[in-house]
């Protein structure tokens, strides 16, 4: 039953439960068999005989459910899909720093830390499902609205400073090996799709910095797609959809396969997915395919471990189980 969520998943990887939180399914009525839920208690899963559905819980609304698929890594490899935050670029450790800023904020107290416990809930998430987090456990009178103000306020001033030479020296780093990883998919003809909940004015700055620093030439024309969660909403701009769809739903991964790379839902066998959050993990899982987990992330302790085809602890382990 478990190995509908991955091959090597366990009952004690999750925590079972009797009812899905919006009261939907109960354990034992309706053909229900289980229920279970990841460690962060962001998505719930529910066994029947013949299926498994997947619910999203959402801090801003407006949950989902998935039909879950078993997957299996099918040779050859025809696609790699690879997270940016953590995975390709060591920046989780920045954006957490900006979160933590913005609640500072809102609370106008400049010493204000989180904590480690935080961690599966301010990273891999959208923006405002990161803020909405904070504000319920830290700071429940104010909006998401403001704390939204007081973030992009934040992230523009210290992406401008980096820009100019004067910020955080270690805000984006490349991750160990990912200059020979990328070569040797290209070499390989695997297609690389680069995908991200971030929003295009932060994410777009990161990559670029990240490929100066390798010396790697424009990753517009090295990645076969790229997908970021698009443009914020604001007063007196377009905004796209970006905030609600993101990762753990599956949609990014499954817009970047699909439409970027082309690959039919028929052939997801041969495509994997690389994370190093939960979010990341849930997502990738979702969009049916088979997720290879990287340590230094939050994947332990959000309590998706079990959802990972694979968990590795560098590009070279990754290679070899994605194969010639």
């Amino acid at each position: 039953m478990f190995r509908y969520l991955g091959p090597n998943a366990k009952i004690d990887d999750f925590e079972s439960i009797i009812s899905t939180s919006d009261g939907r399914f109960n354990r034992g009525a309706n053909g229900v068999k289980h229920i279970c839920r990841t460690g962060d208690e962001k998505v719930e899963f529910i066994f029947f005989d013949t299926h498994v559905l997947a619910y999203v819980k959402s801090a801003l609304g407006y949950p989902a459910y998935y039909p879950l698929k078993p997957v299996e890594i099918k040779k050859p490899v025809k696609a790699v899909l690879m997270d940016l935050d953590g995975t390709s670029v060591r920046s989780e450790k920045f954006w957490i720093w900006i979160i933590q800023m913005t609640v500072a904020s809102l609370l106008d107290k400049p010493d204000f830390e989180l904590c480690d416990d935080d961690s599966p809930f301010v990273s891999g998430h959208s923006v405002s499902e990161h803020l909405q987090y904070c504000i319920d456990k830290y700071c429940p009178d104010k909006t998401v609205e403001e704390a939204r103000e007081y973030y992009f306020k934040h992230t523009h001033h210290e992406m401008d400073e980096i820009m100019n030479g004067r910020g955080r020296t270690d805000a984006f780093i490349p991750a160990p090996g990912l200059k020979d990883f990328l070569y040797e998919l290209k070499s390989r003809k695997i297609k690389i799709g680069l995908v991200t909940s971030g929003l295009y004015e932060k994410a777009w700055p990161e990559i670029l910095s990240a490929f100066r620093t390798l010396d790697m030439g424009d990753p517009k024309d090295f990645y076969d797609a790229i997908i970021t969660a698009g443009f914020a909403m604001r007063k007196g701009q377009a905004g796209t959809l970006g905030e609600l769809s993101p990762k753990p739903h599956p949609w990014l991964y499954a817009e970047v396969c699909r439409v970027g790379l082309g690959i039919k839902p028929e052939d997801s066998g041969h495509v994997v997915g690389i994370e190093d959050s939960s979010a990341g993990a849930c997502s990738i899982r979702l969009a049916n395919f088979a997720v290879i987990g990287v340590t230094e992330g939050n994947i332990e302790q959000g309590g998706t471990l079990g959802l990972c085809h694979h968990y590795c602890s560098d590009f070279n382990q990754i290679l070899g189980i994605i194969g010639k």
